[in-house]
């Protein structure tokens, strides 16, 4: 029978090891193996097994340490544990800026006026690109189109006279501004003969942005969705009478009406490594039952492997039915794949250097004078007033492990009234603008009978097209909806409102001091109170702070003091101003002016005229 040895399982580095099997062998081979010279072939094996050892061992701990994101050093083992955290690693980032597009058009003879001629404005398709006229050329892409014969006010286009011809202007200059951003269109095709579960693709550059599209031969779309059991996608309708009759609304306040379609065809992405993004699709084929299931409640999680009860099964109201196939696999036939490289810290380009265009556009009205057509594409100009920024190398290691260590702690959701307030600031503008948005929990007062109370009330509005406020659209407010609902937290429910207008007028009075020109002080005193109240910098429910214009005006040069300002009501849809009137007086406390208790913003609708005052004696 086998003696039991004593054996420690603590030592882990050479000497340790080395000086442990020294011992082992002086303890239990006394007198077989008495030579412990460093030359002794004993000492040898033994130097070589304590060597084999503290190899396995300093690899063990590399191996553990590597599956913590907290711990792991290795790019590779980052880019996975991201993945796994639901965050995806930035490899590059893209610079933005304001582009300036303008065009000329001629001018059209309207009654007794001259007017442009808008049959010659011109069309840009979506991903125009334009370049810096620099020694090394940065390519910028515009992703939105731009149609210079629409405007609207979340798409204005600016017209000014370009030239006359006697007393006439003859030409016009229009003008529409875009976003940017430092990016090249590449292509590359993958061709795909049976069809292969969960099939990978790689493509290898350096910069790569994400993917632009991709389109089968056959001209089916593939989309691209967060993981393969998503899915829904979010799809843009062109908000017009034939589409959509019943959202329609000819107001510009919402664009594009926003659907959730289902789809089969789609794919998920990932970085493999900074150089190499891989491209995955689903499983099944084209006539695959399982991509067609309805559910019912015979076969939800009809695909769970070896489940015997129901009763703790999680189930994703993405996946609810376990569908196997997650999408179906590209077979016996070629995508064409484009995608977007790009960005950098180079690519922060300075102020007026992108004047170069790649892609020219095109007239929407057919049977033009081909000699003033001709002419007005030659008067295509763009420009970027503001330098381009944002533009940075990728996530750093230590970027990549606090950015999904985030990530994972919000997961997207609306939690928060902050998160669905900004969940609803950013909804894309193609899909209408939310100029203001306010969030509170439902007032009690506020719930009929036998009515369920919502959650949170969401009281928003939108800007008309001189920027002044108005109520949103049904349609601006359905797509908000629609928005919400993918971020929203199933126990949550929130109610989109419309919020109230107040509109005001600022009469002042002050004393200006000797040797300063009434009329000159008076004016700047006027600027100032339009700048202070500019629309953007104000916020529903946001109280006016008397002491604050005193002060305001106070510090203008050449004023002496002011002696009164006093803040009016402006009321009536016959006139221009908002339906709704309010006693400023009663709401008034401590020279403070609230809100009413339900949520509104006060606005200064007309600043040339609202904003009054004038210049009087001590």
């Amino acid at each position: 029978m086998a003696e039991n040895r004593d054996i420690k399982y603590i030592n882990k580095d050479f000497s340790e090891l080395r000086q442990a099997l020294i011992n082992f062998t002086k303890t239990y081979f006394p007198t077989t193996y008495t030579d412990f010279s460093p030359a002794s072939p004993g000492m040898a094996f033994m130097e070589m097994a304590a060597y084999v050892g503290d190899i396995l061992s300093f690899y063990q701990d590399n191996q553990i340490q590597e599956t913590f994101l907290q711990f792991a050093r290795q790019t590779n083992n980052l880019y996975e544990l991201a993945y796994m955290f639901g965050y995806k690693p930035n490899v590059t980032g893209v610079a933005t800026a304001d582009i300036d597009v303008y065009q000329q058009v001629p001018s059209v003879t309207s009654g007794s006026v001259q007017v442009p001629d808008f049959s010659y404005a011109l069309y840009f398709a979506p991903n125009t690109s334009v370049r810096t006229t620099t020694v090394n050329p940065v390519n910028f892409l515009i992703q939105d189109s731009i149609d210079f014969s629409v405007s609207s006010s979340t798409d204005p286009t600016e017209v000014t006279v370009y030239s006359v011809s006697g007393n006439q202007p003859n030409r016009f200059l229009l003008k529409k501004t875009r976003k940017a951003i430092s990016a090249t269109i590449n292509t590359t095709t993958f061709t795909f003969g049976d069809p292969t579960p969960f099939a990978t693709v790689n493509i290898n550059a350096d910069n790569i942005v994400g993917i632009l599209d991709i389109v089968d031969s056959d001209g089916n779309i593939w989309y691209e969705v967060d993981y393969l059991a998503q899915e829904t996608v979010y799809q843009p309708i062109k908000n017009t009478n034939t589409n959509d009759p019943n959202s329609y609304v000819n107001n510009g306040d919402a664009p594009y009406i926003l659907k959730l379609e289902k789809i089969q065809r789609r794919f998920a992405t990932r970085f493999i490594n900074s150089g190499s993004l891989q491209i995955q699709f689903g499983s099944g084929i084209a006539y695959d039952n399982d991509e067609e299931i309805t559910p019912n409640p015979f076969n939800v999680g009809i695909g769970l492997p070896s489940e015997q009860s129901k009763l703790t099964t999680a189930y994703s109201p993405s996946n609810f039915i376990f569908t196997k196939t997650y999408g179906i696999a590209p077979s016996s036939t070629t995508l064409t794949v484009r995608y977007l490289t790009g960005g950098g810290v180079e690519s922060n380009v300075p102020a007026n250097t992108i004047n170069g265009i790649v892609n020219q556009p095109v007239f929407l009205t057919p049977n033009l004078n081909t000699t003033t057509a001709n002419s007005i594409i030659g008067s295509i100009a763009v420009n970027n007033a503001a330098a381009a920024d944002g533009g940075q190398d990728g996530d750093s290691i230590e970027e990549i492990r606090q950015n999904a260590i985030g990530n994972f702690g919000s997961q997207l959701r609306n939690v928060t009234q902050d998160d669905y307030l900004v969940r609803a600031l950013s909804l894309p503008s193609q899909y209408g603008v939310i100029a203001k948005a306010y969030i509170e929990p439902v007032k009690a007062q506020n719930v009929l009978s036998g009515e369920i109370p919502s959650t949170l009330d969401l009281y928003i509005l939108s800007y008309d097209a001189n920027n002044n406020l108005r109520t949103c659209s049904n349609t601006l407010k359905q797509n908000l909806s629609t928005y919400l609902s993918q971020y929203r937290v199933i126990g949550d429910s929130v109610r989109i409102k419309d919020g109230f207008i107040i509109n005001i007028g600022v009469n002042f009075e002050i004393v200006v001091l000797p040797d300063y020109n009434n009329n000159d002080v008076l004016l700047n005193c006027i600027n100032t109170l339009k700048e202070y109240f500019a629309i953007n910098k104000w916020s529903i429910n946001q109280p006016i702070i008397l002491r604050d214009l005193y002060v305001l005006l106070d510090q203008i040069d050449g004023v002496q003091t002011v002696k009164n300002i006093s803040i009016v009501n402006k009321v009536g849809t016959n006139i221009g101003y908002s339906q709704y009137a309010y006693d400023i007086e009663g709401a008034t406390q401590n020279n403070v002016i609230y809100p009413s208790l339900d949520p509104s913003i006060f606005e200064v609708k007309y600043p040339n005229t609202d904003i009054q005052g004038k210049v009087v004696s001590l």
